[in-house]
């Protein structure tokens, strides 16, 4: 069974200036696939970021809430990380265990840093991934634009093939929850 996992989608970081790359068409492609996640009985995780108490992400903060772009449903789930590592210090793993889940299909924020990290933990883990390639983002560097870092992240990530399982980059599209 497969569960979408959005990852640090939240109001401080996609407010920000300079707002992430193409920040207004990952939502609403992130907005197409839960619709398409939650009419197929697919789990919806929101994961969101936190920092500690005085720091930008204090969970309850408007900074750390979901971006208001965002739809929600009664049915999703939210976990809370401190790390770019969605599985870390978490309860991701053991809630995936209760449904079941073999297979993650993930979109969201920082594609080089928590995008990379949960997809590199998820295969360690025995996941097949689905990254969505078109609906995952970050802000410019100085050493590569944002465009560059999300095409790089997208070949590298599902060339990854020594944790034994199948790891894609497809856009949002050609998402099937179904099958």
């Amino acid at each position: 069974m497969k569960a979408l996992i959005v990852i640090d989608v939240q109001q401080g970081l996609f407010q920000a200036e300079p707002a992430p790359a193409f920040a207004h068409d990952v939502i609403e492609r992130i907005n197409t696939l839960t619709a398409a996640a939650r009419a197929q009985n697919v789990p919806v995780i929101f994961v969101q970021h936190e920092l500690a108490s005085g720091e930008f992400l204090v969970r309850g903060s408007a900074n750390w809430a979901l971006d208001h772009r965002l739809v929600t449903a009664e049915t999703d789930r939210y976990i809370s990380k401190t790390t770019p590592d969605s599985f870390l210090r978490t309860d991701l793993q053991s809630l995936l265990q209760q449904f079941d889940i073999s297979h993650l299909v993930v979109c969201g924020y920082a594609t080089e840093f928590c995008v990379d990290t949960t997809i590199r933990r998820s295969a360690g883990l025995g996941y097949e991934i689905t990254l969505i390639s078109d609906a995952h983002t970050t802000q410019s560097k100085p050493h590569a634009d944002a465009a560059q870092i999300i095409a790089h992240h997208n070949a590298t990530l599902s060339s990854i093939k020594s944790c034994g399982v199948r790891i894609q980059a497809l856009q949002t599209a050609a998402v099937d929850f179904h099958a």
